[in-house]
Formats: structure tokens, sequence, C-alpha cells
């Protein structure tokens, strides 16, 4: 999920332990579950710092470790003894548990995207991303804000965020029944589909999709049980020839290569370099394809400047790989 929806989730976790007697009755443990209800809620997404180093490594690295099962053990830990020294009569254990439940429920939460996680590290590094809960969901968003309000003039906390937690997990039983049908309706307009990626969208029944048939890639459009084919292009593996060869061991081209499951290439020449693109299949938006990576490499298959993320126009992708 977004940092803003993970921050009032910290809030409404808060708020549920309020139920727990133990932190209603002890004010440093009350006053200590609440910090760390906000901390742990954020801290999984300390790997957005990678961001700062270079897309390549924030690609390969972002809600990896820092999701995986060690992970969100240790967290609540380390939050816990950076907390306990300031409210040593605060209860250990009780502080631990909400902790350890707000670290949970992010990671928890974050295998719903389209993006997923690698919450099962290290028993797989498979990427868990079940695509029914975009990114940012209004819905989930808007129920948090409704129970803080609730709770600002007066409504108990642990009741609120308990009922609306509730109604939460009807809207996420009710999303995974709206996948199920478009699944069916995609089968039902290309039947040889192989794979079917389905990503969420802001808007609760339209979906972007991806298709992957034996020899087609399909790029469609969902809305409720109605599937509109807006592209369609020839499955060609990637070629085992020099320039791909050489064009793998640029950083942005491995890290494209290891996150996406289903992408187009093309490669370009002219007389002074090649140009390899490897295209995300998934984010189609408005008729771009914004999710890229790009290499030039010189006559001498050298790397000259890469670049991979998010680009909406060619004359920014240009000025990116120029930055590069």
């Amino acid at each position: 999920m977004d940092t803003g929806t993970h921050v009032v989730m910290g809030f409404a976790i808060a708020g549920i332990s309020t139920l727990d007697p133990v932190v209603a009755e002890n004010t440093a443990t009350s006053q200590a579950v609440f910090i760390a209800a906000l901390v742990g809620s954020q801290a999984p997404d300390i790997d957005t710092v990678l961001k700062l180093s270079n897309n390549a490594t924030y690609l390969r690295n972002h809600r990896g470790i820092t999701h995986s099962i060690p992970a969100v053990l240790l967290w609540p830990i380390a939050i816990v003894s950076v907390l306990y020294p300031f409210f040593p009569t605060a209860n250990l254990f009780h502080l631990w548990i909400w902790t350890f439940i707000a670290v949970f429920l992010h990671v928890f939460v974050d295998i719903f995207n389209a993006y997923g996680t690698q919450a099962i590290r290290p028993i797989s590094s498979k990427w868990v991303a079940l695509g029914v809960i975009n990114t940012f969901d209004l819905y989930i968003f808007g129920f948090h804000v409704i129970g803080l309000v609730l709770w600002g003039i007066g409504f108990d906390p642990g009741w609120t965020f308990i009922t609306i937690y509730g109604i939460i997990v009807i809207y996420y039983i009710l999303r995974f029944i709206a996948q199920y049908f478009v699944k069916i309706a995609v089968r039902k307009t290309v039947p040889k589909a192989e794979r079917i990626i389905i990503s969420p969208t802001i808007h609760f029944f339209q979906w972007r999709v991806a298709i992957i048939t034996k020899d087609r890639y399909f790029v469609a459009r969902a809305y409720r049980r109605s599937v509109t084919i807006l592209d369609e292009y020839k499955r060609i593996p990637l070629p085992e020839n020099d320039i791909i060869q050489a064009a793998k061991k640029d950083k942005n081209i491995s890290a494209f290569l290891s996150f996406s499951p289903v992408f187009r290439w093309e490669i370009e020449y002219d007389d002074e370099k090649y140009e390899v693109r490897l295209i995300d299949l998934r984010y189609r938006s408005n008729g771009h394809y914004p999710f890229v990576a790009v290499v030039h490499l010189d006559q001498n298959l050298d790397i000259l400047n890469s670049y991979t993320g998010w680009i909406f126009s060619e004359d920014k992708l240009q000025k990116k790989l120029t930055i590069e």
C-alpha cells in the first residue's frame, strides 16, 4: 500500500490496542504502543531510501528482504529495543505484541497489490502479488479516515476500528469476487490464455489485464465483466545474441528482467550505438506503456548509459539517459 494508508493503519492499530486491558490501564504501555504502532506500520518500507541510490537497486530490493519472514520477526524486536528505555514501566510483552501486529499487517496488506512482496523469503524468493487491491485504494484509506474522525469526536477507538476492519474484510472479499469474474471474462475472450495478469486500478470495476498465450501477448482493459483488447503483440522470446548478452550485464536491464513477467523488446541501431528497449505490458495508460528499461551500447557492445523506471514521454526518457 502507499505510505499514507500505512500511516492511518498505524493509528488504527494504536486504536484497537486500547481494547487490551494491559495497554488501557498502563499509561507508559499505552504511550509506547501508540508510538510503536506508528513506527511499525512504516518500518518495512525503510528500503524506500534505496531510491536515493538508483532505480535498479530500488527495483530489485523494494519489498524484498525488509518484508521477509525474518524481517517481520526482527522489526518488532528492534523497535521495542529502542523504545523501551524511554518507557521502562511499560509492559514489555504487550508492547512487543502490538508492534508485531503493526509490522505484520503492513507486510500482509502489501501482498494484495499487483507489485507484491517477497513475504515468504527465505523459504522462497517468489514475489507474492494477488493483484486485487490498488497500491492506493480510496475506499480503504477513506474507511480509516472515517475511523480517525469518529475517534476524534469521542467514539471508542478500539470498537470503532474493529468495526471498520470488519467492513474492510468484506471489501476485500468483494474485490476477490470481482477479480474472479474478470478472469472468467478474459478466458472467454482469449480461450488460449496460458497466463492472466490482472492489475487493479483506483476504480473499483476497472482492471488492467495482460494475457499470455503460446504465441501472443494481449493487453486489455476490463470493466465489470467486459474485456476490451487494446493491443496485441507476437510473443517473441528475448534473443540470445551478443547484443542482448551485453545488455543483460547492465544493472537496469537486469533489474527489469528480475521484476517484469510480461514485456516486449526492441533493438534499434544507428551509426553510433545500439539501443535495447524492454517495455512492460502490465501498465498501459492512455495508450502508453510507461514502465521501461533502456540501455545504449556502443559498436563494441560496451554500455554507454541506461535507465529503468516510469517514463511518460520520449523526451524525458532521453533526458534521463543523458543524466544516467
